[in-house]
């Protein structure tokens, strides 16, 4: 945004348009003299539009538009900068989100459980504003994809990194849990919650699901569990990353609800159930408007003169004009 410290200056500007006017256009301009054409008796002189013609235009184009620039440079240009500064830190979210095979059954069409699952955490970052985010990843082994940042954008495209079957064959649900309660240990956050969403049953990883929500109770971590999918045999292709086969095929399984719930009791979070995208979205609506804190911030303006910038442009430009009329072209007067 640009401001200026005396605007009433601009009223110069309505003094150029009658100044190009006289100055070019004006029949009764100086610079002319009578001459009878009976006496010449020659072709009417009529300038050419070429190169000497171009210079002539560019450069008196040139000068005015840096007469312009001088007029608003007087007025005190400057860029004016409103930027939040919050006092009270928000709320440390990490997202531990399953990529074992399963995840691309496609029950939550037209997108599988991962790509739908993908979907609600992007919308659900989108609409936080000052709270640390971070991401885990598992599989049949347990990842840290991002820590807890406020570059929602970097966390943005890592999560759209990520693919099924990238973490092996396998569902480490404990493995991932621990990862998150292992960054956010440090944390000075009041309030510091974990979202797990899965559609298996923990069969892989050297630490127990029980075992992870008793570290995440010692933290004061609150964990939220999510349960995708339906009973039922479920259309599932996915690709494997590693040899770049595709896979075909039905499949039938439900995530560990009992499990889910108390993973999530025992740490004084939520289980949901997500079944369809409707629902999903519903859930994470719903962990969305239980997990907000009051922040206090304030605005910081920020001002920065750019009339020197201004002013040198329009120099260049007037010098521009200077060097097209009086050594290109070599005008006399």
């Amino acid at each position: 945004m640009i401001t200026f410290i005396h605007p009433g200056l601009l009223l110069l500007l309505s003094f150029v348009p009658p100044l190009i006017y006289l100055r070019h256009f004006w029949p009764g301009r100086g610079g002319r003299f009578p001459f009878s054409f009976t006496i010449w008796q020659k072709e009417i002189f009529r300038p050419g539009f070429g190169l000497t013609r171009i210079l002539l235009v560019t450069g008196t184009l040139a000068f005015w538009v840096g007469v312009t620039l001088f007029i608003l440079a007087l007025s005190g240009p400057e860029l004016v900068k409103r930027k939040k500064i919050y006092l009270t830190r928000g709320i440390d979210i990490m997202f531990v989100l399953d990529e074992s095979p399963s995840m691309a059954a496609r029950d939550f069409s037209p997108d599988n459980r991962f790509e739908a699952a993908v979907k609600v955490i992007e919308s659900f970052v989108k609409g936080r504003d000052h709270d640390p985010v971070g991401l885990v990843g598992f599989g049949k082994d347990a990842v840290l994809e991002v820590p807890p940042t406020l570059d929602y954008s970097f966390f943005l495209q890592q999560l759209h990194s990520l693919k099924v079957m990238e973490l092996g064959n396998g569902t480490a649900i404990g493995m991932g849990i621990a990862i998150a309660c292992l960054h956010l240990k440090n944390s000075t956050a009041k309030e510091k919650i974990i979202i797990l969403l899965t559609d298996g049953e923990n069969n892989a990883g050297e630490i127990t699901p029980e075992t992870a929500a008793e570290i995440a109770a010692s933290l004061g971590v609150k964990i939220f569990t999510i349960g995708l999918g339906t009973n039922g045999e479920v259309p599932l292709e996915y690709t494997d990353p590693r040899t770049g086969k595709t896979f075909k095929g039905m499949y039938e399984g439900v995530y560990d609800a009992a499990l889910l719930k108390k993973i999530a009791e025992s740490t004084k979070g939520n289980f949901f159930s997500a079944a369809t995208p409707g629902a999903l979205k519903n859930v994470i609506s719903s962990i969305d408007s239980l997990e907000r804190i009051e922040m206090r911030s304030r605005v910081k303006i920020e001002t920065k003169p750019v009339h020197r910038e201004i002013i040198l442009i329009g120099f260049l430009l007037v010098l521009y004009n200077f060097f097209i009329r009086k050594w290109l072209l070599r005008e006399v007067v």
